[in-house]
């Protein structure tokens, strides 16, 4: 794995895996890691960002969403699973960035206010929520990490890891590279209930969801408000469920579109096709999930070496950040 260059990315731990992050992430990962040195990481610090006054789940968390990276093929044996909080070397280099980081740089991060209106707050929540950022800079250069798989709306946390890192070998030494935004497409799906998907609404589609409930969220969707009966012409783009038919892989996608609108397809015969195609679907993108499922104690041994070494090479890099800095004395 020498040969190959780093890549870093993190996810903060919400417990069980969706299909928006199978399309947002995973699916990614699993085709990165056969090309990269890929780190993934539990990012559990920044997890306190916006819920640091809950966390009683956060380890159950942590092994439940392991547990689905490995359910879709996350290789241990390819990659280097860790938990950030388990490698303090992210902590002392956040600090010292902390020192060099202009407070305009993040104070006009548009993530972080598109975050604040989102969570319906009209200021920031506190010191860790605002200076993240530079956290996320710290996971990402610990490594030398020189691509970051994101979406498109988290491409200006990578100007900020970049401006860090410039303003660094400026005023020390070359220490660290500048990394690039490695840019995923994500295909825009709603959840079940036509509101942005998210587990808070119970209206995901979980990797690892009993069969019986995903058929049940299924048929349960809602359609375009416009065909009433079954006769009545549709509007395909404007129904979630046709979404997930082009998301499950269905090669009738085009015929039911066409269905639809002249209105031979009625919604009720539509979402039937829909679980039948959605259950192959999760069950082909989750080959291991009978082989992870319920091992618990394995997930731990693999975040804990994972870990391990992840430690290694930060203490390196740290080691060379506290050089070019001249704080390496000792008295």
């Amino acid at each position: 794995m020498d040969h190959k260059k780093t890549i870093f990315s993190g996810m903060r731990p919400t417990g069980k895996m969706h299909i928006g992050h199978y399309l947002g992430a995973l699916r990614n990962w699993v085709r990165l890691q056969n090309e990269y040195h890929c780190i993934f990481g539990v990012v559990d610090w920044h997890a306190l960002t916006t819920s640091f006054e809950n966390t009683d789940g956060l380890e159950q968390n942590i092994i439940d969403m392991v547990l689905d990276w490995l359910s879709v093929g996350i290789d241990p044996e390819q990659c280097t699973m860790m938990i950030q909080s388990q490698v303090p070397e992210h902590a002392e280099l956040h600090l010292l960035f902390s020192m060099i980081t202009p407070v305009g740089w993040v104070e006009r991060n548009p993530v972080l206010k598109q975050q604040l209106q989102d969570m319906g707050l009209k200021e920031v929540v506190g010191y860790g929520h605002l200076g993240y950022p530079v956290l996320m800079a710290a996971d990402i250069l610990i490594y030398k990490a020189i691509r970051v798989p994101v979406g498109e709306d988290q491409v200006p946390h990578i100007e900020i890891t970049r401006e860090i890192a410039r303003r660094f070998n400026y005023l020390y030494d070359k220490v660290f590279p500048e990394p690039e935004a490695l840019l995923t497409e994500t295909p825009r799906i709603l959840g079940v209930d036509g509101r942005k998907m998210s587990k808070s609404l119970d209206n995901t589609i979980g990797l690892s969801e009993p069969r019986d409930k995903v058929k049940k969220k299924i048929m349960g969707m809602f359609t375009d408000p416009e065909k009433i009966r079954k006769n009545d012409p549709g509007h395909p783009e404007r129904c979630n469920v046709y979404t997930f038919h082009g998301v499950a892989g269905n090669p009738r996608v085009k015929e039911i579109e066409a269905d639809c609108r002249s209105g031979v397809l009625g919604c009720v015969e539509c979402k039937k096709e829909l679980t039948t195609f959605m259950i192959q679907y999760l069950d082909s993108i989750t080959p291991f999930r009978e082989q992870y499922q319920g091992k618990e104690e394995l997930a731990r041994e693999i975040l804990y070496e994972g870990s391990r070494k992840a430690r290694q090479l930060a203490e390196s890099t740290l080691g060379e950040a506290r050089t070019a800095m001249k704080l390496t004395y000792q008295l």
